[in-house]
Parts: structure tokens; C-alpha cells; sequence
């Protein structure tokens, strides 16, 4: 009952003071960043990019956009998966962004780089933290970028967005993708447009750096009809994934009772479940919440996604033993996929059985060594330091946790001390060295500034 409280004191405290910056967040969710690299892969290899090298990164902002911010990552917004219909759409975004990234329209920021980092992990793990005790480290991860997230958007000139168009046009055609869906979503845009009064009088940023939208359907419609792939119907599979994954991410973002207006107890399919399982957690509704993870389920008793679920959802109303059970499963199932991982990890943690530290700092060193780019990975790697007093690698998780979280002059302070305590010339010795000086030079900038 305490974490239960813990939670719901935190989720009140994040509605009525962190919304601003949350908004400047990047969602981390494993389901969903496997379908948007899926999504893009075969237009990233008609880029001829390597997709080892390209991100695509979900940010928690409600406006309908996508933008590049340098190197060779796409920002996709919160607010334009929830405007699309189908995968079909978003690939066509996706590929008129990488249009901007082999054009080299993005100029490299330093806002990009803090911003490409850091967020919410797994969706509502940022809450666990704080339920958990962790109310500092959760904080962190749920602003984590506010300092440093995004900067100001890149102003294209109509010639740029033009040519990204015709690349993006490109792509879909040698990756065999239609068009339908890109045409689609454009034709969304300009309802916005018509409806709210985005005109390039109005000062909008968006539409007064873009050409106008009816010119740019005009213009691509003709290309993607006289393409052979006009007529191909989408890919089903990534179809029926993105229904499940938008539906996911309403339900994490919405009011819970907008949730339920739009995804209602008649509905029985999977993204209703999806959507409802969050809405009732929300709610603190557990048997609510359960049963539809339950629901899930019992349609594919292996699907690691609804596994992870049930996990998180019994983890965060303060029974971590009995989330063991389907958080190793869900592990096991995705070759300890790293964000899944680190939630094993939690509730190995927060089950409070000393048996259990061993199989949690096993199963987060796997994490953090797959993606260093996890905060609450590293903060919960510090909390089993901590507990068998390795205090001097205790510090420097910290301080991998601070850095990622763009809390330098904390991450400064880590780095030192777990410096002045560690071998000298050790592998961890040099990566708190590297840490207090990312540190200190972020530190300067930021003085330079004021």
C-alpha cells in the first residue's frame, strides 16, 4: 500500500508540476521503438544509410510534427502518431525526414545531442522510480532534456522541404512502399490548416517554413500514381503492429477517462486492451488493470509486450515478487532486450530478497551494455552497488545516471568521487574522468550563456 501511495502522490505531483517540461521528453518504450525501426528500415537502406546509425526517436509533444536535429536521427511527435491511421503514414514522414538527413538540411545542435539521450523508460517506469523511494533519480528521468531537449526547430527553407519531399518520394518508391499513406497524412495537415488557421501570416513556425500543403499533395500525387507501388496495399503485419502500439501510447498519455471514451469496455480487441490496461492503472484500478494484461495474454501467451505489461503493472502496485515471474519471461523472450531488462531489474530490486541482487546486477550490467543511454538503468545498477558497498562504482553509475539526465554540476560531484576511489588507470577509473570532463565543459557552456 505504500508504493501504491508512493505512486499516486508522484503521478499528482508530475500532472500539476512536470507536464511542461515532460513535454520536452523522449518516450522510451521497447514495443514501440522496435516497430518505428522496423517501419523504417527499408527506407533507410534506400537512403543508403546504415541503419545502425539512424535513430528513430519518439517525442512526448502534442503537436502534429516530425524534424531532424543533426546527425542522422528523426524526431517523430507524440501528437503525429496519434494523428495517423495507419504505418503507411508515419513511413512516408519518416522517409521525407530522412530526405532532410541526406540533404544535410539539419544543422548539428547541442540541444539535439542532450535531447537524443534521455527520457521516460518503458513508459510509466518513470513512476516506479518514484514509488519505489527513488523520488530524485524518477524526477531525472522524467525531465531528463529540459535543459537541453530539442532547442529551437530548424527553420527549412521551402526549397529544402521540396527536396526532402522529392527523396522521401524516392525512397518509398525503392523500398516499394505506396505513397497512399504519405498523400493521407499531408491531406491532414492541410484540414489543420483549414481548420485552425496555420497560415504563414499567423507566424507559425511550421507553415511559415514549408510550402503550402495543397501545393506539395499536388505536386507529389502525380509522382506517387505513376509509381509502381501506388497500389500496393501496406504491409499488414506492421499495420496491425502500429494499431496496437498508438493505442499503447494513448493510453499512457490520455486522461484515463479520455481513454475509455475512445477504446470502451465494448471493445475487445487488442489495442482496446492495450489502451485500457494503461487508463486503469493509471486509476489505480490493479484488478482493472490485470485483467486486461490478462486479456492480452490469453491471445499470445508468449508475446513478451503483454508479459512486460503484467510485470510492470504488478511492480508498480507494490508486488515485485509476483512481477518476477513474467518480467523474466518477457526478458528471456527478447534476448534481454535492454528496456525490458532494466524493468527485471527493478523488480528484482524492489522484491527486497538479498538472493536477488545478484540476478538484478547481472541482468542491468547487460542493459547499460546495450544502451548506456538509460538513466534509470544506471540508477537502479547503483542501488545494487550501494547495497554489497561498492560505493566507489555506486558514485559513477550516479554519475552516468546524472550526465544522461543533463545534471551536470551533480554529475560532476559523482564523477570525482567515484574518481578519487577507483584503481587508477582502470577502465572505470577513465570513464569517470571522461564523465567530469563532459561535465565540466557543459558547465562552462552553460555559464557562457548567462
Amino acid at each position: 500500500m505504500r508504493l501504491l501511495t508512493g505512486l499516486l502522490a508522484f503521478l499528482a505531483i508530475l500532472t500539476l508540476a512536470a507536464r511542461p517540461a515532460a513535454a520536452q521528453s523522449i518516450l522510451r518504450d521497447a514495443e514501440t521503438e522496435a516497430l518505428l525501426n522496423d517501419m523504417a528500415a527499408p527506407l533507410v537502406a534506400a537512403a543508403g544509410l546504415d541503419p545502425k546509425n539512424v535513430d528513430i526517436v519518439l517525442i512526448n509533444d502534442s503537436s502534429v510534427n516530425a524534424f531532424v536535429a543533426g546527425g542522422q536521427a528523426v524526431y517523430i511527435n507524440s501528437g503525429l502518431i496519434n494523428t495517423a491511421d495507419t504505418a503507411n503514414e508515419v513511413q512516408g514522414v519518416i522517409a521525407h525526414e530522412l530526405g532532410h538527413v541526406t540533404g544535410g538540411h539539419a544543422v548539428l545542435n547541442g540541444g539535439a545531442k542532450a535531447a537524443s539521450g534521455i527520457s521516460l523508460l518503458s513508459l510509466l517506469l518513470g513512476a516506479a522510480a518514484a514509488a519505489a523511494g527513488g523520488g530524485e533519480a524518477a524526477m531525472g528521468v522524467l525531465m531528463a532534456g529540459q535543459q537541453a531537449a530539442m532547442g529551437k526547430y530548424l527553420a527549412f527553407s521551402r526549397a529544402q522541404e521540396a527536396t526532402a519531399d522529392a527523396a522521401g518520394a524516392k525512397y518509398l518508391s525503392e523500398a516499394g512502399i505506396t505513397g497512399k499513406g504519405s498523400i493521407e497524412f499531408f491531406k491532414k495537415l492541410q484540414n489543420l490548416e483549414y481548420r485552425y488557421g496555420y497560415f504563414p501570416r499567423d507566424g507559425d513556425e511550421f507553415f511559415r517554413t514549408h510550402p503550402m500543403t495543397g501545393d506539395r499533395i499536388a505536386t507529389l500525387q502525380d509522382t506517387y500514381e505513376k509509381d509502381p507501388a501506388w497500389n500496393k496495399p501496406s504491409n499488414p503485419a506492421l499495420e496491425a503492429r502500429f494499431r496496437r502500439a498508438k493505442a499503447k501510447l494513448f493510453g499512457y498519455l490520455a486522461e484515463p477517462a479520455d481513454t475509455l471514451r475512445t477504446y470502451p469496455e465494448t471493445m475487445n480487441d487488442v489495442p482496446a486492451h492495450y489502451a485500457r490496461a494503461y487508463a486503469f492503472h493509471k486509476q489505480a484500478h490493479v484488478d482493472k488493470a490485470l485483467a486486461e494484461a490478462d486479456a492480452l495474454i490469453a491471445t499470445a501467451p508468449n508475446d513478451p509486450y503483454f508479459l512486460e505489461l503484467k510485470g510492470q503493472i504488478l511492480l508498480e502496485a507494490g508486488k515485485p515478487s509476483e512481477a518476477l515471474a513474467s518480467l523474466r519471461r518477457a526478458t528471456e523472450l527478447t534476448n534481454n532486450q535492454p528496456l525490458i531488462a532494466t524493468l527485471f531489474g527493478h523488480a528484482l530490486i524492489a522484491s527486497e530478497e538479498p538472493d536477488n541482487f545478484a540476478e538484478a546486477e547481472r541482468v542491468l550490467k547487460a542493459a547499460v551494455a546495450r544502451d548506456r543511454e538509460n538513466p534509470f538503468a544506471w540508477y537502479q545498477l547503483g542501488v545494487v552497488y550501494a547495497a554489497r558497498g561498492d560505493l566507489a562504482r555506486a558514485r559513477l553509475a550516479s554519475a552516468e545516471q546524472q550526465v544522461l539526465s543533463y545534471r551536470m554540476p551533480e554529475a560532476l560531484r559523482s564523477a570525482e568521487a567515484a574518481e578519487a576511489v577507483l584503481p587508477k588507470g582502470s577502465p572505470d577509473w577513465l570513464r569517470a574522468q571522461d564523465i567530469a570532463l563532459q561535465a565540466r565543459a557543459a558547465i562552462e557552456r552553460q555559464k557562457k550563456k548567462k
